[in-house]
């Protein structure tokens, strides 16, 4: 009996085998297929297309498109790239120190870092660099501008400037400048003490750390931890934060891949730093990845309140490769899971439907409930729900677009020249007229802000011009325009106090730099003021976490 279910036992081995090897070649077959269908094609378009082509830019393009089909996060790099990505992760580059836009091959100043070269140098917002050493921008066709800033400490650049219609020349020596992912910590008052993390580099648990020592040495008894609008970064210290708050041996995180030796269960290592502090931590919907697995996994400790809003939903995890001649990939290996049981990922990138494009979101299907330390419900699906929600009119694309725009900067920098001096961070807020400006400013420059809209209506009056119907549609198309530039502005008072907010925000940071948009927060956010408060009350908090 026993050499018979042996024998069927091996007969099953040998046919799950066989049925697996085949799958195997078949994977392998259909992969070596499609490549030398590509490899033909590329070679084909090389030595017969009417046009001469850039083999670099064609391959680059296909695998970008080839990529996006999978998600946002799985992302090629060629050796330009694998710098940026090691200055990200590092959090140290040699270079002037300011954070730079290039657009239509104009590169402006967007902030100068207090004390860094291009402050020292004074270089302000708004500065546009239209020659870097004999480089004029106007002739430069790469896309990595920036990287010209860059280069070893201690040498200089020569830039030429325009300000304010007026050129300037600037010499500029590099430094060594160091990304802190701590920019500002203070005491909020005698008891509470504010730390703000905006992203997760090789620095943040040094500077965490620091920052926390520093105020418990301050008489800091309660911790307002802001972690909104922090994209993310390292795993590794995603669960270091989480072990200065929760005690040695504690499941942070799980990982689930499809190679099963990349499947993990990550734990707190140390002894933490302080397990009774009180703590409310903000996040809202710009909260994502490592973020999120620091708020996760507090909130399923019970370990802290989470305030805000819902958070970005980014549950999936990336890992560089390298590959052949110096370029690299990162790609989505595997989902995370809070210590609860929870993925908080919404966007279901598997199920994307492949004639709209549109991705389902896990939040709208059968969302799973589960417990906290204490028994709280908590749900998976659409990120991290907060245990105190803070409701605020929903961001519209068209406020948006508005920030992203060019009328938005220059009216920055207009109100800047136009003020020499402001009240202190601490104290200045902008009144109503200065948002009724801004949209003055927007009805004169609506060139400078376009919506999607917008430039359906711009290609339509191509069209009407080609059809040779201008001139008797001219003044019907001046008042329609006029008629969306009104509706524009009506729009965005859906969301005035957003508005009014990086209006602030843009403006305390051109006089006092990140350090004084901090301290005008921690006066006058509602999230803040809402956070500090619930501290001062020890018998809701508790509660909340019961």
């Amino acid at each position: 009996m026993r050499h018979k279910m042996t024998r069927r036992a091996g007969i099953v081995f040998i046919a799950v085998f066989i049925a697996g090897s085949l799958a195997f070649k078949s994977d392998f077959f259909e992969i070596a297929k499609q490549l030398e269908i590509y490899t033909d094609v590329f070679k084909q378009l090389d030595m017969y297309y009417v046009d001469e082509i850039d083999p670099v830019a064609l391959n680059q393009k296909a695998l970008k498109t080839m990529l996006k089909s999978l998600d946002p996060y799985t992302v090629f790099y060629d050796e330009q790239g694998i710098e940026d990505v090691r200055i990200r992760r590092s959090g140290e580059y040699g270079g002037i120190g300011a954070y730079t836009r290039y657009k239509d091959q104009r590169l402006y100043i967007v902030e100068p870092y207090k004390d860094a070269p291009a402050d020292k140098a004074g270089l302000k917002a708004g500065d546009e660099i239209i020659k870097i050493d004999d480089v004029l921008l106007k002739d430069y066709k790469e896309k990595s501008v920036g990287r010209l800033l860059r280069g070893i400490p201690n040498t200089t650049v020569a830039l030429d400037i325009l300000r304010q219609g007026k050129k300037q020349h600037v010499v500029v020596k590099r430094e060594k400048i160091t990304i802190n992912p701590v920019p500002f910590y203070d005491m909020i008052d005698s008891e509470v003490g504010y730390i703000t993390l905006v992203k997760f580099n090789q620095k943040t648990t040094k500077e965490v750390t620091k920052a926390f020592e520093d105020l418990k040495s301050r008489g800091m008894k309660k911790l307002v931890f802001d972690l909104r609008a922090n994209p993310g970064g390292l795993l590794s210290q995603a669960i270091n934060i989480t072990n200065l708050f929760i005690p040695k041996n504690k499941v942070v995180v799980k990982t689930k891949s499809k190679v099963k030796k990349w499947s993990k269960t990550y734990k707190t290592l140390k002894d933490a730093l302080d397990t009774e502090i009180p703590i409310v931590v903000l996040v809202n919907g710009r909260s994502a990845s490592a973020s999120e697995i620091v708020s996760g996994s507090l909130q399923d400790y019970d370990r802290a309140v989470i305030m805000g809003e819902r958070t970005f939903g980014k549950g999936l995890v990336q890992r560089y490769r390298k590959l052949s001649y110096g370029t690299q990939m990162k790609l989505t290996i595997s989902k995370y899971y809070t210590p609860s049981g929870r993925c908080i990922q919404e966007l279901d990138y598997t199920n994307r439907d492949r004639k709209t494009g549109i991705v389902p979101k896990f939040s709208e299907g059968k969302i799973n409930m589960f417990k906290t330390a204490n028994g709280r419900k908590v749900y998976d699906g659409g990120g991290v729900k907060p245990d105190v929600e803070i409701d605020k009119p929903k961001t519209l694309k068209i406020t948006r677009e508005l920030f992203t725009s060019d009328a938005f900067f220059n009216f920055v920098t207009d109100y800047y020249y136009a003020h020499p001096e402001i009240a202190g961070a601490r104290a200045f807020q902008i009144e109503d007229k200065v948002y009724e400006d801004l949209k003055s400013y927007l009805s004169a420059h609506d060139d400078l802000y376009k919506t999607k809209t917008d430039k359906m209506l711009e290609n339509t009056w191509e069209s009407v011009k080609k059809e040779g119907m201008e001139a008797s549609m001219k003044d019907d198309f001046a008042l329609f325009k006029q008629a969306l530039i009104n509706s524009k502005l009506r729009k965005l008072d859906a969301n005035k106090d957003e508005i009014k907010e990086r209006l602030t925000e843009e403006i305390v940071k051109r006089y006092y730099y990140k350090e004084g948009v901090y301290q005008q927060k921690m006066a006058f956010d509602p999230a803040i003021v809402q956070a500090a408060n619930l501290l001062h009350q020890p018998k809701k908090y508790r509660k909340i976490l019961r």
